[in-house]
């Protein structure tokens, strides 16, 4: 991730306990980019990364939380000098992710539902969804 010898042994972690507010969540997507800056991530990496964490932050605020915001989100990130670990976590039920339609296939290009979700598994290394399905693992 940096060839840079004193990053190597660094690293940048944070615990985010989020409202579901927008501005909430643009002012931890900002923190979290300043310390991919600082880390030297290139460019491809670093939208990469934006891209997924929005959404993934987006979707926890909008279909985790149904978009109350007396409802929290926690959000974990830990970057180091191999990879970028985030952690999200809404207060809703959770969802079964084998349930959400493929957005590619022809029946459902049309439907809104799951382009999000399938961005993440694109730009990500390693997506996890444990049951019951209320928290995102990204690296």
């Amino acid at each position: 991730m940096t060839n840079d010898p004193d990053k190597k042994s660094q690293q940048w972690e944070r615990r985010f306990d989020l409202a579901s507010k927008r501005a909430e969540i643009d002012e931890a997507v900002t923190q979290v980019l300043e310390a991919c800056s600082e880390f030297g991530l290139e460019e491809p990496a670093t939208f990469a990364i934006r891209l997924s964490l929005e959404e993934a932050l987006a979707n926890a605020m909008m279909h985790g939380n149904g978009g109350d915001e007396s409802k929290r989100i926690m959000f974990e990130c830990l970057i180091d000098a191999d990879q970028v670990r985030m952690m999200i976590q809404d207060e809703g039920p959770g969802f079964d992710p084998d349930m959400v339609p493929d957005p590619t296939a022809d029946e459902n290009l049309t439907i809104a539902s799951g382009r999000g979700l399938a961005l993440i598994k694109a730009f990500m290394t390693h997506v996890e969804i444990p049951r019951p399905g209320n928290r995102l693992e990204l690296v």
